[in-house]
């Protein structure tokens, strides 16, 4: 008999594994950032400059019904290209908001104290040193925070920083992102044109639209924010802020009930037993398509998208807006340089550790589990790495002002660089948080493929549900969440050194009878699992050791 496959480690790191699978792709699309900025600077500074600026500003035309519209690359990839990582950016903020590490106003409280801090002090820092004159417009570029840049570098130090910092940092870089967000569009765009403006309204109007009808087809959403992008493009509002836009309207609901999803893979599954293999293909087919209804439309956009934007789009931008020259000493003295540089490196510590030492410390807000002062400041100077966003700023701030644009993104480079190496000195110089893992039980799971569509996550029963049967208990029909095992703890070999496990149970059906020391493997749509947790006894908190699932026991609920 052929040997079962290992478990998949992509599928159950549990209640965050939508977090998890945003910090691999981030962190890997970060290190191609890296590597396209540098790129840039080396060109930029090599006989091939003059080729480099004619590449950027290459002129493109598009022409349309005896209509022509030009645009230069640079043009293309900041307006245009960038409205979908504004998309992106969208979907993050409202899939975390409402399903996610900040649907709660306990868990958003810390990371958004963070994010307020690490946007004023850069702000307050920079006009400092611009208080007047056109340098002054820039007061923004020091706020934001690169979020793969970031999450690039922190994977670098990833066996030293609890999990719980990582959700930190991502969680803090939203804030951000929408923080950069509202900036943009109250203090970057031109006049506004009324009359576009309200024209602007209409597919607006028609996104929510569909929201509420419930409409869980991505295409009608693209046509109507095509039309928004044009109507606000030429209202004179930044065109990116369609794209936000848009990314709010995706719905965060799946089009059919989890029950009848189950139901239906329930009989397909045991019409396939039936069938010969050479019959099989196209119930697999359906199998597929009835997971796929379960999934939520952000789930699936985010995932068509998350890469092209990662490993494409951005470091795109980072090449056509890198390319600066080496500077000269009196350059790195612009007042607009050092504001930027001390923005970051200063500004964004002092106001992101400061603003989550005052949460924590008068009990608004606890300690990230595992984390010490030494992680936290760690990672607020990680959060002075303000590379895309920065940038994306200064061609606003600066867009009449090339001399200013220039002495930014010196200011951000350098910044961005000193403080990655400084937040990685921190994090590299404390002890590493690996072993800890060695120290949870591990559970060995095995998922059946149409789990990879849903959320799994353990569930330790305590109270009422304690003593009932998997029946009386009757999860999927009472809230939509099935039961996919459930394991107990045994002791370990002592002799071995070795300390408890998890010994999963055969033969679950209705009638078992679960205790309170059981973990309870549970799979269903993202929502319904997250009110279900919320509702009966918190998240169990897990920690991934040897590529497994590890389950550790519930913590008193904190929300």
């Amino acid at each position: 008999m052929k040997p079962r496959p290992r478990p998949i480690a992509r599928v159950l790191f549990a209640v965050i594994a939508p977090v998890r699978q945003f910090f691999r792709t981030q962190a890997a699309g970060g290190v191609v950032l890296i590597a396209a900025a540098a790129l840039a600077l080396l060109v930029a500074a090599s006989p091939y400059a003059e080729a480099y600026q004619r590449f950027v500003h290459m002129p493109l035309s598009v022409s349309l019904g005896g209509r022509a519209a030009s645009i230069d690359l640079h043009g293309l990839v900041n307006d245009v290209l960038m409205t979908v990582f504004f998309v992106v950016a969208g979907m993050e903020i409202k899939r975390e908001l409402v399903t996610g590490e900040l649907r709660t106003l306990r868990r958003a409280t810390l990371p958004l104290a963070a994010a307020l801090g690490g946007m004023i002090a850069p702000a307050l820092l920079f006009l400092a040193q611009n208080r007047a004159g056109p340098a002054r417009a820039g007061w923004a570029i020091p706020t934001a925070t690169d979020i793969a840049f970031a999450l690039g570098c922190l994977s670098l130090v990833r066996r030293r920083v609890p999990w719980s910092l990582v959700v930190f940092l991502t969680a803090l870089a939203i804030f951000d992102d929408l923080g950069a967000i509202v900036i943009i569009a109250l203090f970057y765009g031109k006049a506004p044109h009324w009359p576009s403006l309200a024209i602007a309204a209409a597919p607006a109007l028609g996104l929510v639209a569909l929201t509420r009808s419930g409409v869980h087809r991505l295409s009608p959403y693209l046509a109507l924010g095509a039309v928004l992008w044009v109507a606000i493009a030429r209202s004179g509002i930044h065109p990116t802020v369609a794209g936000v836009l848009l990314g709010l309207a995706i719905p965060t609901s799946s089009r059919r009930p989890l029950a009848d999803t189950l139901e239906q893979l329930d009989v397909g599954i045991e019409t396939l037993r039936q069938l010969p293999e050479r019959r099989a293909e196209g119930s697999l087919v359906a199998l597929e398509e009835h997971a796929r209804a379960a999934q939520p439309l952000v789930e699936r956009s985010l995932r068509l998208l998350h890469g092209p934007v990662a490993f494409g789009i951005v470091p795109l931008f980072a090449f056509v807006n890198a390319g600066v020259e080496v500077p000269t000493l009196s350059a790195l003295g612009s007042p607009v340089t050092v504001g930027v540089a001390a923005g970051l490196v200063v500004g964004k510590t002092v106001g992101v550790f400061g603003a989550t030492a005052i949460c924590i410390r008068t009990g608004i807000s606890p300690m990230p589990s595992g984390a010490s002062w030494r992680h936290v400041l760690g990672v607020a100077a990680m959060a002075g790495i303000g590379f895309t966003m920065s940038i994306f700023v200064t061609g606003l701030a600066f867009r009449s002002a090339p001399e200013l644009e220039v002495a930014a993104k010196i200011g951000i480079l350098g910044g961005s660089l000193v403080s990655a190496l400084f937040g990685l000195g921190l994090l590299r110089s404390g002890p590493p948080v690996a072993a800890e893992a060695e120290e949870v039980p591990i559970v060995d799971v095995d998922l059946p493929r149409f789990a990879d569509d849903f959320r799994v996550a353990p569930w330790q029963p305590r109270g009422e549900h304690a003593g009932r049967t998997i029946g009386e208990l009757a999860l999927r029909q009472r809230h939509g969440v099935t039961v996919l095992g459930v394991w107990r703890e045994v002791p370990g070999d002592a002799s071995a050194g070795e300390g408890p496990r998890y010994r999963k149970l055969a033969a679950i059906d209705a009638d078992f009878r679960v205790s309170e020391g059981d973990t309870m493997l549970l799979v269903g749509d993202a929502e319904r699992v997250t009110r279900f947790l919320a509702e009966h006894g918190g998240d169990a908190p897990v920690l991934a050791a040897r590529g497994l699932l590890s389950i550790a026991p519930p913590p008193p609920d904190d929300d």
